[in-house]
C-alpha cells in the first residue's frame, strides 16, 4: 500500500476519565492514541466513528470553538458507550516547501 495523500494534521486522544473495568477493551484514564487518519491500534473502532467526524472538522478547515469549546483545537469527547472520557487535540504539522515535517515539529497553535 503507498499513501499518497500528505496529511497536515496530527491527533493525540487522550482517556481523561473512565476505568478499564467499564470498557469492553480495558481503556482506562492515562491511555493515549496518536494518529493522523488511521484508526490507531487498540482504539475503540465504535468511538473512532465520533472521534473521526471532529477530525474532518479540523481538516476542512473548522475549529472546535463553533461548537462552544473554549480551545480551537481541543475538545473532550464522550466514547461511544458513554463511559470513558477522551480529551482531543489537534496539532497542525508544520512542512518545508518539499512536504517534509520540520524537525521542530508542529506549528504554534494561533497560526
Amino acid at each position: 500500500m503507498q499513501k499518497w495523500c500528505t496529511e497536515d494534521w496530527q491527533f493525540e486522544l487522550t482517556a481523561i476519565e473512565g476505568k478499564a473495568g467499564h470498557c469492553r477493551l480495558g481503556l482506562e484514564k492515562g491511555d493515549k492514541f496518536v494518529f493522523s487518519y488511521e484508526c490507531p491500534a487498540g482504539m475503540c473502532p465504535k468511538t473512532m466513528i465520533k472521534v473521526y467526524t471532529w477530525c474532518e472538522v479540523i481538516r476542512c478547515g473548522g475549529d472546535f470553538t463553533y461548537r462552544g469549546e473554549k480551545e480551537k483545537y481541543e475538545m473532550n469527547i464522550p466514547c461511544a458507550d458513554g463511559c470513558i472520557q477522551f480529551h482531543l487535540k489537534a496539532i497542525p504539522i508544520n512542512r518545508d516547501k518539499n512536504g517534509k515535517p520540520l524537525p521542530n515539529g508542529p506549528r504554534p497553535k494561533d497560526e
